[in-house]
């Protein structure tokens, strides 16, 4: 708070303080605008506005730098599990052993839902959207566990509300599953990995149990280890605004669901995986495809590429190229898509056009190529995103809370009809 920022409005200036973060991000205060001068800013989308202070997660999308809690995303993707991970964003440092254990313990232990719960899975249509079904069954499950509903952010009662959460959003998901394919669902099994008891409940059939595959495990946690925060994104911002009400966590990130629903968010990585699929059924050159992208009187566009925040590689972008050509690699398969995929890059990389507007490949180019050699389901993409980004929603729900933060009320400028009075409807004829 060294330095002023100054605004002058009619002739007359007013000073607002500056913070500097911890990576020297600056920002000028301005909550108290409005009382002090008058006027509001306007800013929609909230591209330069900032919400909250934060210390979770570390953004620098003009460098490609991703950090959790200060940690590179390069070192907890090929170092750490999905659980590790979890445990450091919720409490800002990574476990020891014995932490460790404890949390994979209380995950396993929280894994089953309640039998009357399950009967609400076969009141649904085959037709019903997994991720609607997520959202509905997560305010649910805080029906079935009162004791959550109005928990502390600090101490044992915190810790054990946000391993139950970790723990039954991915049972729910793969109920989700089973019940959208019409397929008896599959109870949890506490001798396998989180990842690997996912894959069992999705996978299993009543007399065949899924082998976990070690490759398919680690592919797994790799994905949701990626996906498991990134600031104040549409879905976050989302969990944090209905919190700030000091609506439930379970209400909370069940609207965060529902934010990650839309095809511009959680729904990005489909989009991808259809485009390829067009392209493939088409047979036409990809030089066809990058015209019409290029055309701005055609709506095609091509999706994964370019990022509201990183205007350099995404660097989970760049962890998930090289993991699923290893993946590929390991089980000895091949993939059309995955070919088309890297020389679409190819020719976006030499392209000018794509050059000049920093449209690079994001995320969402290469998660569903891995979800798919997984052998995640299409309508399961954006399920498995929320499972992965359910650490961050929890931990911004609960700093939000220990920030006192006030509840979220966003201003606006009108421009509808000025005053104007009621008329009878015999005088408007």
């Amino acid at each position: 708070m060294d330095e002023t920022a100054t605004i002058t409005i009619d002739g007359k200036s007013y000073n607002f303080e500056t913070f500097v973060g911890t990576e020297g991000e600056r920002c000028i205060d301005i909550q108290h605008l409005r009382d002090i001068t008058g006027c509001i800013t306007l800013d929609p989308g909230f591209g330069s506005t900032g919400s909250c202070l934060s210390n979770i997660t570390f953004v620098d999308g003009a460098r490609g730098i991703l950090r959790y809690r200060g940690y590179p995303i390069e070192e907890l993707a090929e170092r750490a599990s999905f659980v590790e991970v979890a445990y450091l964003i919720l409490y800002g440092e990574l476990p020891n052993r014995i932490q460790l254990l404890n949390f994979r313990n209380q995950i396993r232990m929280h894994a089953p839902i309640h039998t009357n719960l399950e009967h609400h899975f076969s009141g649904l249509p085959h037709t019903a959207p997994p991720m609607a079904i997520l959202s509905a069954m997560l305010n649910l499950v805080s029906c079935f566990h009162p004791e959550v509903l109005e928990v502390p952010t600090t101490g044992e009662e915190f810790g054990q509300t946000a391993s139950l959460l970790l723990s039954k959003v991915r049972t729910v998901a793969a109920f989700a599953y089973r019940t959208a394919t019409g397929k008896p669902i599959n109870q949890p099994n506490p001798n396998l990995t989180y990842c690997g008891n996912f894959l069992h409940m999705m996978f299993s059939d009543p007399y065949v149990e899924y082998k976990v595959s070690p490759i398919i495990d680690k592919a797994l946690n790799l994905f949701l280890i990626l996906h498991a925060d990134h600031e104040q994104n549409c879905s976050t911002t989302t969990v944090r605004v209905v919190g700030s009400s000091r609506a439930n966590l379970f209400s909370s990130v069940a609207a965060g669901v529902s934010a990650l629903m839309g095809p511009l968010h959680g729904g990005a990585n489909v989009a991808v995986i259809e485009m390829l699929q067009d392209i493939k059924r088409s047979g036409k050159p990809l030089q066809h495809y990058l015209d019409r992208a290029k055309d701005k009187k055609d709506e095609f566009r091509l999706m994964g590429f370019g990022h509201r925040v990183y205007k350099n590689f995404d660097p989970r972008a760049r962890i998930l190229k090289k993991h699923v050509d290893e993946v590929l690699g390991a089980l000895n398969l091949k993939d059309e898509l995955l070919d088309i995929a890297k020389e679409l890059e190819e020719y976006t990389l030499k392209d000018q056009y794509f050059i000049e507007r920093n449209l690079y490949p994001n995320v969402d180019f290469y998660s569903g190529l891995l979800l798919r050699v997984i052998g995640i389901p299409l309508n399961m993409y954006t399920v498995l995103f929320a499972i992965g980004r359910m650490p961050g929603w929890i931990s911004h729900w609960k700093e939000m809370h220990d920030h006192m933060q006030r509840i979220s009320r966003p201003r606006q400028i009108y421009t509808g009809p000025i005053l104007r009075h009621f008329q009878q409807i015999s005088d408007r004829l």
